[in-house]
């Protein structure tokens, strides 16, 4: 697999020049190098923000011929799960995403919702308000994140198709605390990990992919990690990584084996995730299946992300092992057609 190591430019004449995986943002994304209509870019950043009982999701994204701004909040305890969506026609990059992952604002508000995600002097302040979130009541979330790790999984991807590529970054193990209100109740967020999908992109029409994370405290030490396929050529390199103290680990390829039931994926049954290096073993036990399709037969997608517990062994890069006992994290596979 390729590691960049060196900063570069990400589109030579509209195409990956270099595709690979590296371990901090090498690659420097402009927009204006994109040679595909604008009505197939794609910018979005997703935080995930978890402890043992409560996750907060949120979405920005502009996908070109709409934008997306969303609210997720799950309850580990019960389990349940709430999500409201606002969708934005004809966006095309209006809302103006940041061409990197460190600094920068984006904003959103109208009579329906407002957003605004700040990147700057290592911290990154999250404001997301919705009208009528649940039970007639709006929902207000503010979310500090900071501590953020050294290193991170990026990845330059492209697709066997002309001016089509996919750049992202994950990035694990970052500290949260924050306030959720809804209507007249508020929940305080303490002792929480954050998550970042920074992502920036021209795709082809049909995608189905796999995407699964977790952080947590090991035995005093932070500990993520990042897996995922089947987005683009891979060939230069996966996605997949463990995090401890800061420090990336790199994998090889990961497969999701997810159980069926009557000829379709049984989501809520246990999975085994395995690796071609043998150092990612682990069985998924769902909790949640945090659903969505939309099928429109032009347009469509069918996400299932999965919210469980992992338990099994990872090996770092100098043959430690770790054992996961009942990590929670969360496994997707989203099919998209857009």
């Amino acid at each position: 697999m390729k590691e960049i190591i060196e900063k570069q430019r990400l589109l030579v004449n509209g195409n990956i020049q270099n595709p690979g995986y590296a371990k901090k943002m090498y690659w420097q994304y402009d927009r204006k190098d994109i040679k595909a209509s604008k009505w197939r870019i794609k910018e979005w950043d997703y935080y995930l923000i978890m402890n043992d009982n409560i996750g907060i999701a949120l979405t920005m994204d502009d996908n070109g011929y709409m934008g997306l701004m969303s609210i997720s909040v799950l309850d580990f305890r019960e389990p349940k799960e709430k999500t409201v969506s606002k969708i934005i026609p004809f966006t095309f990059g209006k809302i103006s995403f940041p061409n990197n992952s460190k600094r920068g604002k984006i904003e959103y508000k109208d009579d329906k919702c407002d957003f605004c995600f700040n990147v700057g002097n290592g911290k990154r302040q999250l404001h997301a308000f919705m009208k009528n979130f649940e039970d007639n009541h709006d929902i207000t979330i503010d979310i500090d994140i900071f501590d953020e790790p050294e290193e991170s999984m990026v990845i330059a991807t492209p697709f066997k198709k002309k001016y089509h590529f996919y750049y992202n970054q994950k990035i694990n193990c970052m500290h949260a605390k924050g306030i959720v209100k809804l209507g007249n109740s508020i929940t305080k967020i303490n002792n929480a990990y954050a998550t970042l999908d920074w992502g920036r992109g021209v795709w082809t029409y049909h995608n189905t992919w796999i995407w699964g994370s977790a952080n947590g405290n090991i035995d005093g030490h932070d500990f993520g990690f990042n897996i995922g396929y089947g987005f683009g050529d891979t060939s230069a390199a996966s996605e997949n990584m463990l995090f401890y103290d800061g420090k990336a680990h790199k994998l090889e390829h990961i497969t999701c084996h997810i159980p069926t039931k009557n000829n379709e994926d049984d989501f809520m049954s246990p999975w085994s995730i395995t690796s071609s290096d043998k150092r990612f073993e682990m069985l998924f036990e769902p909790l949640i299946d945090r659903a969505a399709c939309t099928d429109i037969k032009i347009i469509k997608s069918d996400q299932h992300q999965v919210f469980g517990y992992y338990t099994g062994d990872v090996i770092l890069d100098d043959g430690t092992k770790i054992h996961l006992d009942r990590l929670l994290g969360f496994c997707e596979k989203v099919e998209n057609k857009w």
